[in-house]
Protein backbone atom coordinates (compact mmCIF):
# COMPACT_ATOMS: atom_id res chain seq x y z
CA UNK A 1 0.00 0.00 0.00
CA UNK A 2 1.38 3.57 -1.09
CA UNK A 3 1.81 6.43 1.50
CA UNK A 4 -0.81 7.87 -0.70
CA UNK A 5 -3.22 4.94 0.13
CA UNK A 6 -2.54 4.95 3.56
CA UNK A 7 -2.89 8.55 4.50
CA UNK A 8 -6.73 8.13 2.75
CA UNK A 9 -7.75 5.16 4.87
CA UNK A 10 -6.22 7.03 7.92
CA UNK A 11 -8.42 10.25 7.05
CA UNK A 12 -11.10 7.80 6.78
CA UNK A 13 -10.57 6.04 9.68
CA UNK A 14 -10.27 9.22 11.68
CA UNK A 15 -13.72 11.26 9.80
CA UNK A 16 -15.65 7.99 11.41
CA UNK A 17 -13.89 8.01 14.67
CA UNK A 18 -15.09 11.94 15.18
CA UNK A 19 -18.55 10.91 13.83
CA UNK A 20 -18.45 8.73 16.74
CA UNK A 21 -17.66 10.69 19.27
CA UNK A 22 -19.51 13.63 18.16
CA UNK A 23 -22.60 11.05 18.50
CA UNK A 24 -22.11 10.02 22.28
CA UNK A 25 -20.81 13.53 23.53
CA UNK A 26 -16.90 13.60 24.01
CA UNK A 27 -16.23 17.50 22.70
CA UNK A 28 -12.52 17.33 23.39
CA UNK A 29 -12.16 14.34 21.52
CA UNK A 30 -14.13 15.17 18.75
CA UNK A 31 -11.90 18.68 18.58
CA UNK A 32 -9.02 16.80 18.98
CA UNK A 33 -9.52 14.47 16.26
CA UNK A 34 -10.87 16.94 13.89
CA UNK A 35 -6.60 18.73 14.01
CA UNK A 36 -5.72 15.41 13.79
CA UNK A 37 -7.74 14.85 10.42
CA UNK A 38 -6.59 18.33 9.48
CA UNK A 39 -3.06 17.49 9.64
CA UNK A 40 -3.61 14.28 7.79
CA UNK A 41 -5.50 15.94 5.07
CA UNK A 42 -2.84 18.28 4.44
CA UNK A 43 -0.28 15.83 4.30
CA UNK A 44 -2.03 13.81 1.68
CA UNK A 45 -2.48 16.62 -0.40
CA UNK A 46 1.43 17.20 -0.47
CA UNK A 47 2.08 13.58 -0.72
CA UNK A 48 -0.49 14.03 -3.91
CA UNK A 49 1.19 17.47 -5.04
CA UNK A 50 4.56 15.87 -4.76
CA UNK A 51 4.04 12.39 -6.33
CA UNK A 52 6.28 11.28 -2.98
CA UNK A 53 3.74 7.74 -2.61
CA UNK A 54 6.68 5.61 -1.48
CA UNK A 55 6.70 6.49 2.15
CA UNK A 56 10.11 8.59 2.82
CA UNK A 57 8.88 10.78 5.82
Amino acid sequence: MSRGDELKELVSDLSRAAETARRIGLPTTVYLLSMALVEVREEAARVADDGDDDGAA
